[in-house]
């Protein structure tokens, strides 16, 4: 049965694909080889044929009907040669470096794999992603901090990709059909484009359109930022951080799970920040931290830290201090404040795109 499968999935010219945390072993494994493209993001396993009859011609016989199959697929002869070597009570699951090598994965502009069997070439050094700096004045604010987003510090705006013509498979793995969105959550780093928006619809609309270059994206709802980009298009979800005022929405594919919900320590530049207050004692170290030169910094080093519950930064002085406890708030002129509380978080929307 799983050969006829395989045979009419070869003679229709489906693409198949296996995705992650899903397994294709056994005789499933004939039909994924009759794909006209394949990837294996999953398990892909195989083993011998096994007979409860001692009818060894019959068992030839399909030895070769699968043989006579598989070849038609293009199937390398190491490929084959695993399968007939692994016990029909064991499974043989292909690793990474065996699905490079034996181009088990195809595209369906990519010339077939000879039956011999070649051995792919490594892959080049992968690129270095863009990292992205942000900047904080060290002049005391008098507002909130915004979402981190904005502290972009270039406007740019998003040119309108031409739609590639995509294969099955590309279609299904990377073409966006559904959004997580998610309230109070910023993201940032990895922007690509910074926009005014009128609302996070017309924000989410704006990364659509750049058709799979911009992966996400936040958009600010503080209705006082009247003026500047208030909508920052990434080409990753870059790093989540807790901010009552940012809407933000990361798109999936076909071939990603729904995001699962996720425990992150905040430190809201909104309801969290208190200036002109000092939290004495409490403190992580005896010496200010080395590294956190500006009030961002700061926040966010005790964001990183599962020992720090707040932090006050000094801005005459440039220094921060990391507290392990919340201590006896006191008046600090020229001080900022912050104290942690842990949130969970959830899309509180997944919405269809088809």
């Amino acid at each position: 049965m799983g050969l006829l499968m395989a045979d009419d999935i070869h003679e229709r010219k489906l693409a198949t694909y296996i995705p992650k945390d899903s397994a294709c072993l056994s005789a499933c494994a004939y039909m994924f080889l009759a794909g006209v493209e394949r990837k294996v993001d999953g398990k892909l396993g195989v083993h011998q044929i096994s007979s409860d009859t001692s009818d060894l011609v019959g068992a030839q016989l399909t030895i070769s009907d699968i043989i006579d199959v598989l070849n038609r697929f293009d199937t390398p002869v190491d490929v084959l040669s695993v399968m007939f070597k692994t016990p029909p009570n064991d499974m043989h699951v292909f690793t990474p470096e065996e699905i490079d090598r034996y181009k088990l994965n195809r595209t369906g502009d990519e010339s077939r794999p000879s039956a011999a069997g070649t051995s792919a070439a490594p892959d080049p050094s992968p690129p270095t992603p863009n990292a992205t700096s942000t900047t904080e004045s060290t002049a005391q604010p008098v507002r909130p901090e915004q979402p981190r987003s904005t502290e972009t510090t270039v406007s740019t705006t998003p040119t309108p990709q031409t739609q590639a013509k995509l294969s099955p498979i590309e279609e299904f793995t990377k073409r966006p059909n559904r959004i997580a969105v998610y309230t109070g959550l910023d993201l940032f780093g990895d922007d690509i484009a910074s926009i005014r928006a009128s609302d996070a619809a017309e924000c989410a609309q704006s990364c659509l359109v750049m058709n799979g270059q911009c992966k996400a994206f936040t958009f600010n709802a503080n209705p006082k930022i009247t003026k500047g980009p208030n909508c920052f298009l990434k080409s990753s979800a870059g790093r989540a951080d807790g901010n009552s005022v940012a809407f933000s929405g990361r798109f999936l594919s076909g071939a990603d799970a729904d995001p699962p919900a996720f425990a992150l320590g905040t430190i809201d530049p909104q309801s969290a920040l208190f200036h002109d207050v000092d939290f004495r004692g409490g403190d992580l170290s005896p010496r200010p931290h080395s590294t956190a030169k500006t009030p961002l910094d700061c926040r966010l080093a005790c964001v990183d830290d599962n020992r720090c519950m707040a932090f006050t930064y000094n801005y005459s002085k440039k220094q921060c201090w990391l507290k392990g406890s919340i201590g006896t708030p006191m008046p600090g002129k020229g001080m900022v404040t912050g104290v942690k509380k842990f949130q969970n978080f959830s899309p509180a929307k997944i919405i269809s795109l088809n």
